[in-house]
C-alpha cells in the first residue's frame, strides 16, 4: 500500500539543488539544514490534513524566503512617508552624512577612544564631546550617556539617593515606553515628594515642601502631553531661587532642543541655554530628538555635580558607546558652524517651505498620474516633543477605492514593498507626506506606490 508521505522530498535531495548550496554558502551547511528539515516537517504536518506533497522546487522556495525573512540585515531601512518626523516606532532622527561618516570612521579601525596621543597615557572618551557641549549650551561641565532616561536616573541616584526630590504633581508624568518619573525616583534611591495640582503648582508649593531631607527639585518638561486651560507653573528661575545655592535644581529637558522652534511658526522647545541660564544645577536631554543626532542622554551643568554624576558606580553601566559617541560629536559640530538647517535632516525637515513641499508633490504626480492627486495637510514633529504643534504640508493621497480592502489593504501593501514604505491613513484616505521621506528616497518611494496600486492580489 502506497502512502502520500513516500513523495515528500528528502533533505538530501532538498539540499543537493544548486540554489540550496549558494544558500550554504552564503551561510552555512547546518543552519540551511535547519531550515530544509523545517520545511518538510511542515510538510508533512500539511499531509496529514489532506493536503499534497510539495515538490522539490515548492521545498527550495520556502526555504529561500525563510532564509531571507530570518537572517536578513536588522533593522531594516523603511521610506516614513507619515510626516511625524521623529517617529519613535522608526527610529527617531536619522543622522547627517557627516555623522554616518564618523561612525564608518571610528568602527572601521581602531580610535583614540580613551587614549590621548599626546601624553601617550589613558584617555576620557568623555572630554572631547564635553567641551562641544559646553560651548554650545553655556554648561560649566558636561557628561554623555546612552539615553535620557539613564540621565535622569543617573542624575538623581548621584545627587538625591536616599533623600527626598520635591516634583510637581502635574509633572510626576510617564512617557513613551513606560518610563514613569515615580519609578525612576524609587530606582535611584530617591523618595519622591509631590506637590501642587495636576494643572496649578506655586513657587509656595515647593518651598512648604522644603525640609533638611530635601535632596534636590526636579522639574519636568512634559514633552508629549499639554495641559491647557486653567493651568500654573512656577517659572525656572523661581525654582532656582527657592533652591538658594542649597537645594539644586534639576531640569529634564527631554527632547534637547538648541535651536529656537518659534522661529518656524512652532511654540517655543525649552532650550539646555535658557535652563542653564537661569541656574539650574543639572539639566538633561536626548541626542536623538530634535538635537538631530543618535540616542544618547546628554548630562550639563554645575562643575561639581557633573563630577559626581560621573564618579557614581552606575555611570559604568549607561556609559555611552564609541558609535554614538561619533555621531554625536559630528551633529555637535554642524551647530558649532551654523549648518544644522542644512545638515541635519530633522531641522532641514522642519525648515522646509510649505511651498517646497507641495512642488515635492505635484513632482511625484508626473510619475502616477490620475491614480494619485495633491491636498493640504499638516506635519507633526513627533518624539515627545512640541505635542499639538503642527507644519503646513502637501501631501499625496493615494487612490485606494481601486484596492480590494480600501486604504488599510493599500496601507498594508505599502508596508509590504520593497523597501516598505510607512503611510498614513486619514480620513480613510491613504496619505504620503514629502516632509519626511529624504531626497534620496524619492525612485524607490514611487516604484512601491506604483507597484502597490496596480498589483492585482
Amino acid at each position: 500500500m502506497t502512502t502520500p508521505f513516500r513523495d515528500l522530498p528528502s533533505v538530501d535531495h532538498v539540499l543537493a539543488d544548486r540554489r540550496m548550496q549558494r544558500l550554504i554558502e552564503e551561510y552555512s551547511h547546518e543552519a540551511v539544514v535547519g531550515l530544509v528539515r523545517t520545511e518538510i516537517e511542515a510538510a508533512r504536518g500539511a499531509l496529514k490534513n489532506g493536503h499534497q506533497a510539495p515538490a522539490v522546487d515548492q521545498v527550495v522556495l520556502s526555504v529561500e524566503e525563510r532564509a531571507a525573512a530570518r537572517w536578513r540585515p536588522w533593522p531594516r531601512p523603511v521610506i516614513n512617508a507619515t510626516g511625524v518626523i521623529l517617529h519613535t516606532n522608526l527610529g527617531r532622527a536619522p543622522l547627517s552624512r557627516d555623522a554616518l561618516k564618523a561612525i564608518e570612521q571610528a568602527s572601521a579601525g581602531y580610535s583614540d577612544l580613551e587614549f590621548d596621543t599626546e601624553s601617550g597615557k589613558r584617555g576620557s572618551r568623555q572630554s572631547y564631546v564635553a567641551r562641544l557641549i559646553c560651548q554650545l549650551t553655556g554648561a560649566e561641565a558636561a557628561t554623555v550617556v546612552n539615553n535620557n532616561a539613564s540621565a535622569v536616573l543617573l542624575g538623581l541616584a548621584a545627587v538625591a539617593a536616599g533623600r527626598d526630590v520635591i516634583v510637581s504633581r502635574g509633572e510626576a508624568v510617564e512617557i513613551g515606553g513606560g518610563f514613569r518619573i515615580p519609578d525612576v525616583l524609587r530606582q535611584s534611591g530617591a523618595t519622591l515628594v509631590e506637590v501642587g495640582t495636576t494643572n496649578r503648582t506655586y513657587a509656595r508649593d515647593y518651598e512648604t515642601a522644603i525640609s533638611e531631607n530635601t535632596a534636590a527639585i526636579l522639574s519636568v518638561h512634559t514633552s508629549n502631553f499639554r495641559v491647557t486651560g486653567f493651568t500654573h507653573s512656577p517659572s525656572m528661575a523661581e525654582l532656582v531661587s527657592l533652591g538658594n545655592g542649597k537645594i539644586p535644581v534639576l531640569h529634564d529637558l527631554g527632547s534637547g532642543c538648541l535651536l529656537d522652534t518659534s522661529t518656524f511658526g512652532l511654540a517655543h522647545e525649552p532650550m539646555p541655554q535658557e535652563s542653564l541660564a537661569a541656574g539650574v544645577s543639572l539639566a538633561f536631554f536626548s541626542g536623538d530628538k530634535l538635537l538631530g543626532g543618535p540616542q544618547a542622554g546628554i548630562i550639563v551643568g554645575d562643575g561639581e555635580l557633573v563630577a559626581t554624576v560621573q564618579n557614581n558606580p552606575l555611570a559604568r553601566a549607561v556609559r555611552i558607546d564609541k558609535l554614538s559617541l561619533a555621531a554625536l560629536t559630528a551633529t555637535l559640530v554642524h551647530y558649532i558652524r551654523d549648518e544644522a538647517l542644512e545638515k541635519i535632516p530633522v531641522w532641514r525637515m522642519v525648515a522646509e517651505s510649505a511651498e517646497s513641499l507641495e512642488s515635492r508633490a505635484n513632482g511625484w504626480t508626473k510619475s502616477l498620474g490620475d491614480k494619485v492627486s495633491v491636498v493640504a495637510g499638516h506635519s507633526t514633529i513627533g518624539g515627545g516633543s512640541l505635542p499639538g504643534e503642527t507644519l503646513p504640508t502637501s501631501l499625496l493621497s493615494l487612490n485606494s477605492s481601486a484596492v480590494a480592502g480600501g486604504a488599510k489593504a493599500l496601507a498594508a501593501r505599502l508596508r509590504n514593498g520593497n523597501p516598505p514604505v510607512i503611510a498614513r491613513i486619514e480620513d480613510e484616505r491613504v496619505v504620503i507626506d514629502p516632509r519626511t521621506v529624504l531626497p534620496e528616497q524619492d525612485d524607490p518611494l514611487l516604484t512601491v506606490i506604483e507597484q502597490a496600486l496596480t498589483t492585482k492580489h
